[in-house]
């Protein structure tokens, strides 16, 4: 009789629920793996620019330095992106209680308002999409709100980076900041230009990799 009764009504309220609980599940984790990686990358070009800014090459240095600021503001949006999924899992255990009292799944502006920020992550916006308009026909959200994310988002962060690099840089290189830009007045020769192609290249090589995490 359930099998019938789902072909042709398609999944109980609780089934829904669940079925969501663990798709929230899976991308909670998603976004964890995500964290480390980026966490490596962040670590290995911190460790760059502490490099490049003690050889006295601070331009190269507050390139990285920017992208260590960009990785940092990514990895605190993704950990608040993981809460959020955590919460919606929460309401809609709740939802489970309310089915065994109404019989039906309630209405939820919570759920709504935090689905609607998980859009705005490309790493998870598909599958928020589908999510939002499946609880939408299940009664628990409204129609989905138009996208409300600016793209001067991008912009923000490189101008509120711009702030933070010379504290970041401070930090990395122990207060020797000014010790590195005055060396790097000094004529460079040919042994300190073979060694700023090199960190040239490895600037280059962990730009790509945290490039490559922080628009994934």
């Amino acid at each position: 009789m359930q099998s019938i009764n789902r072909f042709l009504y398609g999944p109980t309220p609780e089934e829904k629920v669940r079925m969501w609980q663990s798709k929230l599940r899976t991308e909670s984790r998603q976004l964890d793996r995500e964290m480390r990686q980026l966490d490596a990358a962040t670590n290995k070009a911190r460790a760059s620019v502490k490099q490049l800014a003690t050889k006295g090459d601070v331009k190269s240095a507050r390139i990285l330095a920017k992208e260590v600021v960009r990785s940092n503001k990514q990895k605190d949006r993704l950990s608040v992106s993981k809460a959020r999924l955590g919460s919606i899992g929460t309401q809609l255990t709740q939802q489970l209680a309310l089915v065994k009292v109404t019989g039906s799944l309630q209405k939820s502006t919570e759920i709504m308002k935090m689905s609607n920020a998980l859009i705005k992550l490309p790493q998870i916006s598909q599958v928020m999409r589908e999510m939002s308009m499946e609880m939408t026909k299940a009664g628990i959200m409204e129609e989905m709100l138009e996208d409300t994310l600016d793209m001067e988002e991008d912009e923000e962060i490189e101008d509120e980076a711009d702030a933070e690099v010379d504290k970041v840089l401070f930090e990395l290189t122990n207060g020797k900041l000014g010790e590195a830009g005055a060396a790097g007045t000094e004529l460079p020769s040919l042994q300190d230009r073979l060694d700023e192609e090199e960190a040239e290249r490895t600037m280059e090589q962990y730009r790509q990799q945290l490039d490559g995490l922080l628009s994934g």
